[in-house]
Order: structure tokens, then sequence, then C-alpha cells
């Protein structure tokens, strides 16, 4: 299993507490990444939200693209898993910036392909939103059109979305995948798609899986216990059979984790963060709630308690004694999961107490 674990680019995690001690600063996640390192883990997923989705739009958050250039320059280990959305960015420019992260990381970068749900950022930032079945037409498109920029000269397209004429683009990736943690990999990414980045995404709509299943790397999955991330895996294996050309789908699964010397102390620490705020003075990231469950097409109903958590944290499970967590991961593995990427609060701390009370120990 690799362990890797969201950049708090927010701030935090939990909508229902306005201070989490982790500022969306870039000496707090640029530490936090150096020190990782150190602590074992293998990779962080830097998400890609111009307005603040956890703490309120009005709250600081990091611009991703910027935040992982200078990681580039400053970790020698991690790798740096990008999230990007089509709708943004141009995919012939998006090719051109990511390959120079690339090649300052000396082949760390990958990236996390996300199909935008929020209607109101992308018009305070002047994007057109399409409606969702036509945001991974999109993405589609700019998928095929990031690949063959990647990998050969005088690129040429016309489609519904986009019109590239002749691209040109040096430097290339970096030639392979250098980020720690391959030798775990069954495949190694270095044997996906030569001079690419690994491409990972998630969904759970019928449109996001058939798009993953052809043009993916690797499948994530939102928070799930291990017999229902089983039951995933074994689907979107099926559907890569469809395209026998590709190797297998790598896979991994999102978490919160909490991590406590008892049953008990975790279960406190539960109710602490998903602690229903008063309805007349609800925290700003609350606001976002229907937005969220109508722009996704999502396989199961979210709770407003749910949400407290970013990302369906707490279904997981990932939460109890060390013995507890080290055998719910063993679940996870067992069900098909080479990776798991996990949220903390705070971070430096529980990060900490999660490597040496957990992974020290597998």
């Amino acid at each position: 299993m690799r362990y890797g674990f969201w950049l708090p680019v927010f701030g935090g995690w939990l909508r229902n507490i306005d201070d989490e001690h982790m500022p969306a600063t870039w000496d707090y996640v640029r530490d936090l990444c150096v020190r990782a390192e150190d602590l074992g883990y293998d990779l962080t997923l830097i998400a890609e939200l111009n307005l603040n989705d956890i703490k309120g739009i009005e709250s600081d958050s990091l611009d991703a693209w910027s935040t992982a250039a200078a990681l580039a320059a400053v970790t020698k280990k991690l790798e740096l898993m990008v999230a990007v959305r089509p709708t943004f960015h141009n995919p012939a420019l998006l090719a051109k910036q990511a390959a120079n992260i690339d090649r300052i990381s000396g082949g760390r970068l990958t990236l996390n392909v996300v199909s935008s749900w929020w209607k109101d950022e992308a018009h305070k930032y002047g994007i057109p939103f399409d409606e969702h079945d036509d945001r991974y037409a999109r993405t589609s498109e700019w998928l095929d059109i990031l690949n063959d920029c990647w990998t050969q000269q005088h690129t040429t397209f016309n489609g519904k979305f986009y019109n590239i004429a002749d691209n040109v683009l040096s430097p290339k990736p970096f030639p392979h995948r250098t980020y720690s943690g391959l030798e775990k990999l069954i495949p190694n990414p270095c044997s996906l798609i030569p001079g690419r980045p690994t491409l990972y995404a998630g969904g759970e709509s019928e449109t996001a899986k058939n798009l993953i299943a052809a043009k993916c790397d690797a499948y994530l999955m939102h928070g799930d216990d291990p017999s229902t991330i089983a039951a995933k895996i074994a689907d979107m294996k099926q559907r890569r059979a469809n395209h026998p050309e590709l190797p297998p789908l790598i896979f991994g699964v999102t978490g919160y984790c909490i991590v406590r010397d008892s049953e008990s102390e975790a279960q406190q620490e539960v109710e602490r963060i998903t602690s229903q705020p008063d309805p007349t003075k609800s925290p700003a990231g609350f606001a976002n709630f229907q937005q969220f469950i109508t722009g996704s097409q999502l396989e199961k109903k979210l709770s407003l308690r749910d949400y407290s958590v970013s990302n369906r944290g707490l279904h997981s499970g990932l939460i109890g004694t060390p013995e507890q967590v080290r055998q719910r991961l063993d679940d996870f593995e067992g069900a098909g999961c080479s990776l798991v990427l996990f949220q903390s609060s705070p971070q430096h701390e529980e990060m900490a107490r999660f490597s040496k009370q957990v992974m020290q120990h597998k």
C-alpha cells in the first residue's frame, strides 16, 4: 500500500470548525510536504478550486498549479498529484505547463483529472459551465489532446470543444516516473504510457466510469467500506477489459483518518468534528451543499452530517485504535487498492501520529 495525503490548500477539511490550526499558506504546506517525506509518505494530492469550498468562499485558498511548481523545487521523493479541471485549462497550454513542472520535479508530477461541479465558481471566474455529460465530453477531447501533445509533435485536433493546429511542445515530460513507492505498485507506472505522467480520475456516473476506463491510468474512489470498494473495482476491471490494449488500472481510495489509543477517544473526535452547527449561524463552508449534490451524480445520498467532513471521508471507516486502522487498510488492500489518500486535522500532528502508530507497523 502507498500512503498519500491531501494537501490542505483550503486550511482544513472540517466545515463546522472555523480554525483547524492549519492555515492556507505556502509556509504551512511546504513544511508539511518536506516533513511528510521524512515520515514515509509517498504522495500528496493538490486539489484545485479557485474558491474555498471548505471554509467559505471569502476564505483563503491556494492555487494548485503554482503551489505544485513550488513544491517540485523543494521536495525530492513525493509524487505531486495535481487536480486539474479541463473546463478551466486549455489542454495544449496545460500540457506545456505540466511538462515543465514535471521536469522541475524530475518525473514526479501526476494529474487527477476532475470534471467540475461548481457552477458559481466557474461564473465568478468567467468560465463557461457545461452540464454533466457535456463536461465529460469536453474532458474526453481534452485528454486526447493532452496525451498527443505529450507524446508527439505537430498535434492537430478538431473537435466540438477544442481546435489545435500543428502543436509543437518541447520539452516533453520527464520520460519516466521517479516518485517514492514505485516498487509497491503493480503494474509499475513506468510501463503505463511511456513518456506521460500518470492520469488519475474519479467519478460515479456511467459516463465518468466509462471515460476513465478508456483513457486514464488509475481510478480514485471517495470514502466507502472495503466491500463496496471491492465491488467498484470489479466493475471498473470489467470496463477496462473492453480496452485490451491498455494495462490494468491502478485503484486508490480516500478517507478521513482518526487514530487514537482507544475506540472511545476516536468516537469522541468523530462527534466533535461532525456536531451540527446552529442553522442560524451555519459556517460558510455549508453554503454550497445543495449545489454540490445537484452538480454531481453520486451513487448514494449524502447527509449534511457527512458533508461536515470533506469528500465523504468518514465513510472509509479509518477510525479507531492503531490496530483497527491497520486492519481496515489491510481490508482495502485485499479489495484491490494500492493507494490510500488521507485527510486529517490538524495535519502536522495527525500525520506524524499515523506514521508512527500505523505505517511503521505494517
